[in-house]
């Protein structure tokens, strides 16, 4: 492959064992690929340089037509030689069949809500070139809708079910209403039918399949079974009670009745029902009723959970249902609220070869999700439990099968799935909106899938991609994305693009900045198709094609879109208010004239736009000595970064009016953060300088900066005395100014530049490390956010690779110390080291995680410092259990306590 995209097909022809001849064909183009692999099967597979990795198809191995090839002669030394060219064309030999999606590389991230999701979204800049794009990652899993239904009126319920036990599709969907119950018969259509033996006047509380064909439906006044033949069969609770719960298994139906007494049933050799059982719960009240699923080879659930209050206390009781020890109570555990619903499941909590685990979930009222343990022979709970809040309205949880192994659908306010995927086990939301009810749905079209209520309609879902933390939106871009920033009061993006070495006039020509469907475009005209794998021609240094964008992530689309100059680059966007101009929001975009790649001197402007809406009117260009890669709003003026200068700008009717500047720096500045009166800014190759304004002298001073050298590609600001930054050989770092540091200058003139040091050692203060880390890629954003509601702040980075991590806070000293603990040992003998040979002195349970001794890893550049890896922690719930438990000794705790520490760590993020 050519490092433009195309791929060439090499025919060698041999005499004897030698190469006589090598023949080269044009065969396709694909994107610029770090790596090719040819499988047996007839794939070729992509990992693509940037943006996503492709599978294509081969359809031939012909290579190029001679129509595909163009003569051109030039002239070699006065003699005219023929040299074949080709253009390039759509795929011929090659079919696209699967995408893998890659971030890489991240330029730039944003995190926020808006689209009033309650959890925040983020909203990355990713590509290159052609294949650029604005990414929306959701936290959770992708839902695709097969059918939406309207209903006549908001439903309660609905259930799936099979006509017997050997079928794999379902037969029926039965909906139920506060006074009625419609039944869908499953087909190539869904429709109603009215002869299915179900009661249609009634809510229907259950509907199930017993034994291998009768149909179960309950109903509040009684059970009602419809065989094979149509024969139906009723029960009328004794005294005409109201049921109000119900649990079902294959052979076994229990009830609940309104005045909290329960019947158990079992299915008999001929196919009845019979009545076995009324255990007597205490008089307590009833709130939630469960069977235990068969195991292989039984014939009945061996346990009954039951929800109950005793004394103004939930609680939840396991009843042993084995003829030994029939109806007894052999655990019990006491609930912090109602249970909504119970739930038994069989699923792994760790790797597939562990086996199966017996789990209880109870979903209670409060929004809270439990996970018990449950002993599968004696029933007994394990005393050690997990919750997790899952939103602010009861938790309703229903058994559904993904990948044919159970899992558990828990409704809330937001929708959760409890699955295991690839031995691990994972509590996911669901990326759609709030759901009421949900059950198991199979059919020809939809071999696994979801039926669930929400509002007034009925959906068929199906759940992609299981395993992926994030889902993704993605938007197509025109060129590089730079980077954004947020318009709060029209919730757009307005997103600078740029690239070196394009023509513009041919990229405008090829549709890459039309602001139509490019969809549809690439469809109904291949030249089109063909821009975005290899874009245009390349036009020479110095050359830039740029634009400005605005998008409203929400919706899509793209709202205004406004190309700069030919050969002028944007390079730094912001958001400013000026204090002469109150009310009125702008715009200020940086650009550079015909620069070329790698100099830092040029020539740049400032752009002003005022904003209207989502709209952008340019006022005025205000010519800059230098390039300006950083700006902010501060305090009613803008801050401009241009080379080693530091310039205050404010509003004026034909240009920006400079207001003072500060020539100190280094290097070049690349970032400006703000807070107060303390700017901060970050120089290319000089880490950050603490800058303070003083107001009276109109004067800017430097007062801090620190002693180690960082090329430093991404800043956060994390409070007004530490920031946080990213370098591009990897590290992410914490820097702060010492307590005793206080920056107030006084109003006479002899204090103005009382920080600044003219002897050459730098400023007069020095920030100190707090923190270090070495991350292994180029860290490109930085963001103090909290990803959930309700969930902790924690300091988010992406990388050029397109990684995206976190550094979260310990909330106490005790969780300090446990971390550190379990990190020496992971480190140590029984933990993750270089991958060697006994012979060599390894023989280590596991190779690292990073192909080499992991605390050198992460001290790659700087020793590491205040940072544990939680990664390597993560590494503890992979290793053997024998090593577990010896771990957990020398920590004077349990294997099982130390996984709830690490799944505590991750809920207080996600």
């Amino acid at each position: 492959q050519s490092e433009l995209g195309d791929l060439y097909r090499l025919t060698l022809t041999y005499e004897g064992e030698e190469v006589s001849e090598i023949h080269i064909d044009y065969f396709d183009t694909v994107p610029v690929a770090q790596a090719l692999v040819i499988l047996k099967t007839g794939f070729l597979f992509v990992a693509s340089e940037f943006a996503n990795h492709r599978l294509y198809q081969f359809l031939s191995i012909k290579g190029s037509d001679e129509a595909d090839i163009i003569p051109m002669q030039i002239e070699i030394e006065g003699e005219s030689i023929e040299i074949p060219h080709f253009a390039p064309r759509p795929l011929k030999n090659l079919l696209l069949v699967d995408e893998l999606e890659s971030l890489s590389p991240i330029l730039d991230m944003r995190i926020t809500d808006l689209a009033g999701e309650e959890t925040p979204q983020m909203y990355a800049l990713c590509g290159r070139g052609p294949r650029s794009s604005l990414r929306t990652l959701r936290h959770g899993l992708a839902v695709a809708e097969m059918a939406v239904s309207e209903l006549p009126s908001n439903p309660l319920a609905v259930w799936t079910v099979k006509a017997n036990n050997k079928e794999l599709a379902d037969k029926y969907i039965v909906v139920t209403f506060t006074n009625a119950t419609i039944v869908l018969s499953i087909g190539e259509t869904v429709e109603e039918v009215t002869d299915s033996g179900f009661l249609a006047t009634d809510r229907t509380l259950s509907v199930s399949l017993l034994g291998d064909d009768m149909l179960l439906q309950v109903h509040p006044g009684g059970l009602r079974t419809v065989r094979s033949d149509k024969r139906i069969s009723q029960f009328t609770p004794p005294g005409k009670g109201t049921i109000c719960k119900v649990a079902v298994t294959q052979t076994q139906v229990v009830i609940a009745m309104i005045d909290n007494s329960i019947i158990y049933f079992e299915l008999d050799a001929v196919g009845q029902l019979q009545e076995r059982a009324k255990p007597e719960m205490g008089g307590g009240q009833i709130g939630a009723l469960d069977l235990a699923p068969l195991s292989d080879g039984s014939k009945k659930g061996r346990f009954l959970a039951v929800g109950v209050c005793v004394d103004g206390q939930w609680a939840v009781r396991i009843i042993s249902l084995d003829s030994g020890n029939f109806m007894s109570v052999v655990s019990r555990q006491a609930l912090p609220a109602k249970p909504e619903t119970l739930c038994i499941v069989e699923m792994a909590l760790g790797a597939a070869g562990e086996g199966k685990s017996m789990l209880l979930f109870c979903g209670l009222e409060n929004g809270v999700l439990m996970r018990i343990g449950m002993d599968a022979i004696t029933g007994q709970l394990a005393p050690d439990f997990r919750t997790r809040f899952l939103g602010a309205r009861p938790v309703k949880l229903f058994k559904v099968m993904v990948h044919e192994t159970a899992a558990v659908l828990a409704l809330s306010s937001r929708s959760w799935l409890v699955y295991n995927y690839q031995g691990r086990y994972q509590v996911t939301p669901l990326s759609y909106e709030s759901l009421e009810y949900g059950s198991s749905f199979s059919s020809e079209q939809c071999p696994e899938g979801l039926v669930s209520v929400a509002g007034n309609t009925l959906r068929i879902l199906t759940i992609q991609r299981l395993g992926e933390v994030f889902n993704q939106q993605v938007f197509k871009l025109a060129f590089t994305p730079r980077k954004m920033v947020l318009l709060n009061s029209a919730k757009c993006f307005v997103i600078i693009e740029s690239d070196h070495n394009v023509d513009a006039a041919a990229a405008q020509a090829a549709g890459s900045t039309s602001l139509e469907d490019q969809e549809q475009d690439e469809e109904e005209d291949e030249e089109k198709m063909a821009y975005q794998i290899f874009g245009v021609q390349r036009a020479g240094v110095g050359k830039w094609a740029s634009c400005v964008r605005v998008v409203d992530p929400v919706e899509g689309e793209t709202k205004q879109l406004i190309e700069m100059w030919e050969d002028e680059a944007a390079v730094s966007v912001c958001v400013a208010r000026f204090h002469d101009r109150p009310g009125e929001e702008f715009v200020l975009v940086g650009t550079a004239t015909s620069m070329k790649l790698g100099e830092r001197n040029g020539e740049g402007c400032i752009h002003t736009y005022s904003v209207s809406g989502t709209q952008l009117t340019l006022l005025h260009k205000t010519t800059v000595d230098g390039v300006p890669r950083a700006l902010c709003a501060f305090q009613g003026r803008v801050l401009v970064g241009a080379g080693k200068m530091l310039r205050l700008y404010d509003f004026g009717r034909r240009k920006l009016l400079r207001k003072c500047e500060n020539r100190r720096f280094p290097c070049m500045i690349v970032s400006i953060h703000t807070q107060g009166e303390r700017i901060f800014i970050g120089d290319v190759a000089e880490s950050f300088f603490f800058v303070k304004f003083n107001r009276s002298m109109n004067a800017l001073s430097i007062f801090g900066d620190d002693t180690t050298a960082r090329w430093v590609t991404s800043a956060c600001c994390l409070d007004y005395d530490t920031m946080a930054g990213g370098d591009k050989f990897g590290n992410i770092f914490i820097c702060r100014l010492p307590t005793n540091v206080a920056d107030d200058t006084s109003d006479d003139p002899g204090g103005v530049g009382s920080f600044e040091n003219s002897a050459g050692d730098g400023a007069m203060f020095k920030i100190e490390e707090t923190a270090q880390y070495y991350v292994g890629e180029t860290v490109t954003s930085l963001q103090k956010t909290a990803l959930s509601p309700g969930g902790a702040e924690a300091i988010v980075y992406a990388t050029i690779g397109g990684g995206v991590g976190s550094l979260q806070p310990f909330v106490s000293r005790q969780d300090v110390d446990f971390f550190m603990h379990l990190e020496m040992h992971l480190r140590g003998t029984y933990g993750a080291r270089e991958n060697k040979t006994e012979a060599e002195g390894g023989n280590y349970d596991h190779p690292s995680i990073c192909g080499r001794d992991q605390l050198s890893f992460r001290s790659y550049y700087f020793p590491v410092k205040d940072v544990i890896d939680g990664d390597l922690c993560e590494t503890f719930l992979s290793l053997d259990p024998k090593k577990q438990k010896t771990i957990a000794d020398d920590l004077d705790r349990t294997p099982g306590e130390i996984a709830k520490k690490l799944e505590d760590m991750r809920n207080r993020l996600l």
